[in-house]
């Protein structure tokens, strides 16, 4: 349901989905225009088919929990490799090469790879995320990285000489 639409607007239609079906078995049951109710009140009408099929291959595949394991994760239907990766951390506290825009520019800058164009699924980028996010607190670094993305290290201005980070930041340290 986050799937480009922000947390404020899910979060309720997230809560009725929930109460609405409680479990694994109550979502694979669903009537397609069920789920769509919930789908387009987020603008993600195209998506709704995804909770019945991702149900129903948790039931058969692994008897209706989520697998720890990131690999596992994006064998669901509509789990991509970001979302796999981001429950294998958040949930199970596994580290997994979770990469976004964010956490590929962060790297990309730190590590001074000066990699251009689509990063997130570059190579480097995702081999080093993988190290990165190899840690025994991978779930709060995760959500660190992600806040000071927001306020420190942003896209168009980042505020490198207000950065605690900056005497180690090769990016910062280049630019000076």
């Amino acid at each position: 349901m986050l799937h480009r639409t922000r947390a404020e607007q899910v979060v309720p239609v997230y809560n009725d989905f929930i109460q609405r079906f409680p479990d694994i078995l109550a979502l694979s049951k669903a009537k397609t225009e069920e789920i769509q109710k919930y789908t387009e009140t987020l603008g993600l009408h195209w998506r709704y088919k995804h909770f019945i099929e991702s149900a129903t291959y948790m039931l058969e595949n692994f008897n209706g929990n989520f697998p720890d394991d990131y690999r596992l994760l994006s064998t669901i239907p509509g789990i991509g490799e970001y979302i796999s990766c981001a429950i294998s951390i958040i949930a199970f506290k596994k580290p997994a090469p979770v990469v976004d825009s964010n956490i590929a520019r962060f790297l990309n800058r730190f590590f001074n790879f000066g990699v251009n164009g689509e990063i997130r699924r570059n190579k480097i980028i995702v081999e080093k995320s993988e190290d990165f996010f190899n840690t025994r607190n991978c779930d709060k670094l995760l959500f660190s990285v992600i806040d000071f993305c927001a306020f420190i290290c942003n896209p168009r201005n980042p505020i490198c000489e207000n950065c605690m980070l900056n005497t180690f930041c090769e990016y910062y340290l280049l630019k000076e």
